[in-house]
């Protein structure tokens, strides 16, 4: 069965920190690209970062550049979304996602999600 498990969401304050997990089973995690969404009350998913299966190629939405960072962890099957100077527009739920395209910042071509952390950040 293939799952993939978020956590690390929570509150916290402008300008602060958090880091999100999100662990991997039931597939081949190397062989997979991997990507980290974001929904807002109100809003539609938009794509917050993304890296392909090699590591070689990673996408960052504007809004998170310079402040987020993405790696992820093969031989934990980990991948990881550090998230800095946290601003009060980044508060929504989170989502990590998978797909066996080397590499895809749309979301449609992400064939498995988690069921997403939420992080809400107090201005």
């Amino acid at each position: 069965e293939v799952q993939l498990q978020a956590s690390g969401g929570g509150l916290v304050q402008a300008g602060g920190s958090l880091r999100l997990s999100c662990a991997a089973s039931g597939f081949t995690f190397d062989d997979y690209a991997v990507g980290w969404w974001r929904q807002a009350p109100g809003k539609e998913r938009e794509g917050v970062s993304c890296e392909s299966s090699s590591g070689h190629n990673t996408y960052y939405a504007d809004s998170v550049k310079g402040r987020f960072t993405l790696s992820r962890d093969n031989a934990k099957s980990t991948v990881y979304l550090q998230m800095n100077s946290l601003k009060s527009e980044d508060t929504a739920i989170y989502y990590c996602a998978a797909t066996s395209n080397f590499y895809a910042t749309n979301y449609q071509r992400y064939q498995y999600w988690g069921q997403g952390t939420l992080v809400t950040v107090s201005s």
